[in-house]
């Protein structure tokens, strides 16, 4: 590893596009060195609609980091999300690879784990859709189960129980265009919520049970984690703008004004202090309305109750409610809605905290937020990644990485 190397993530929101650039030494401590920031006007529920608009957005998000920091953007990781997201569990079985003489009992090696996880890879999948992600959760050696390392043990079958994460060919392939038409180089697409766990679970939760629910401005992303892998993922497209959508609606007020009242006036449950009427102007007949805050809190709350009851919902369907010893955390923009947490708690009868990344120095003040979880995940997730993407600067090297893992998505983009 150089004596610095430099790890990017960005955010593709669908209310904010963020950027984050980080240096990692030799000790592997990272430092936040740039961040950027810009709305995200191209983007609708985790995906891109508008091509033009998310490559500016994109590009002016870097430029902000890149001044910040110094530093000039190469390549970079970038979140995935949207409803088109699947997940399955599936298995895989091989026989060990045997020694000379080719009689009894092998050492499983590296080699060995890599073919049970394309064995389990082997899924049929509809044509337009490829695996974004196969992560491993557990391996079994002949009748021994459980077991999260096998190389260097010794048997004659080796099965392995993996996670599979699919996503929509167009949705990654826009993503992979507006990157590239911002003149930046992709390392690598990584499922949001996934990203998002490296920056705010702990081991101790993974390995107990727990439910991160990363709460979006147009998605909710949902990854359940036990003893000590991943289970289940989904996406939920409801998030933080349909809030911001209904206070709108049923008040009467322009979008961005809807959005100011959520942030400074807005909570989950009844206003317990100041309760002065809140005087908003009406688009319908632009008098001065008073409304009760009351009011505005009854809609915040039925919209997330909503949300919350979609995903309790998807949790029971997949039968991970009873994992979940360590409770739930939820983490992105629209986790800080006051009361958002207590809420939670009531609906799922789980404890609940709200995730706030951790792991970086430098300005990690300025991220020390739930809404830069995805951001700084997708550094953490670049980081526990550095012997497979190389980080050595070898952009032929990085485009076959990339290639091979989407199996030529992008042949029709580069002719």
């Amino acid at each position: 590893m150089a004596v610095t190397d430099t790890v990017v993530g960005i955010d593709l929101g669908t209310t904010k596009i963020s950027a984050i650039i980080a240096e990692v030494d030799p000790e592997g401590e990272a430092q936040v060195v740039g961040v950027g920031n810009t709305p995200s006007r191209g983007m609708r529920r985790g995906v891109v609609v508008n091509i033009d608009k998310t490559t500016e957005a994109i590009s002016l998000a870097v430029n902000q980091a890149e001044q910040m920091a110094g530093i000039k953007v190469r390549d970079v990781y970038v979140g995935i999300a949207g409803d088109h997201i699947r997940s399955i569990n599936s298995r895989g079985v091989i026989a060990v690879s045997r020694g000379r003489g080719g009689v009894g009992t092998s050492v499983i090696k590296q080699h060995d784990v890599e073919r049970v996880i394309e064995a389990a890879r082997a899924v049929a999948l509809p044509m337009d859709r490829e695996v974004l992600h196969v992560l491993p959760q557990e391996f079994s050696v002949d009748d021994e189960t459980g077991i999260h390392e096998p190389v260097g043990m010794t048997g004659l079958r080796l099965e392995a129980d993996v996670h599979i994460i699919t996503g929509a060919i167009a949705s990654a392939q826009n993503i992979y265009r507006c990157v590239r038409n911002a003149g930046i180089g992709l390392r690598g697409l990584v499922l949001e919520p996934l990203a998002s766990s490296y920056s705010v679970l702990t081991e101790d939760e993974k390995e107990l049970g727990v439910a991160l629910l990363d709460l979006g401005g147009g998605t909710t992303d949902i990854a359940v984690f036990f003893d000590g892998s991943i289970r289940h993922t989904s996406v939920i497209g409801l998030g933080g703008i349909n809030v911001t959508r209904d206070i709108a609606a049923v008040l009467g007020i322009p979008i961005d004004e809807a959005e100011k009242l959520k942030l400074e006036r807005g909570d989950v449950f009844p206003p317990l202090g100041d309760t002065t009427r809140i005087e908003v102007e009406s688009m319908a007949d632009g008098k001065v309305h008073k409304i009760d805050p009351a009011e505005l809190n009854e809609v915040i709350r039925a919209r997330m109750e909503e949300i919350f009851e979609m995903v309790l919902r998807e949790l029971k369907r997949v039968d991970c409610l009873g994992l979940l010893a360590a409770g739930l955390v939820i983490t992105g923009g629209s986790s800080q809605l006051r009361g958002a947490a207590m809420l939670a708690e009531e609906i799922f009868r789980k404890s609940v905290r709200t995730g706030v990344p951790k792991g970086l120095h430098g300005l990690a003040e300025t991220v020390h937020n739930p809404a830069y979880a995805t951001g700084v995940g997708l550094i953490q997730y670049g980081m526990s990644h550095m012997d497979e993407t190389g980080f050595n600067g070898d952009d032929t090297a990085v485009f076959r990485k990339i290639l091979k893992l989407f199996k030529g998505w992008f042949d029709g983009l580069l002719t």
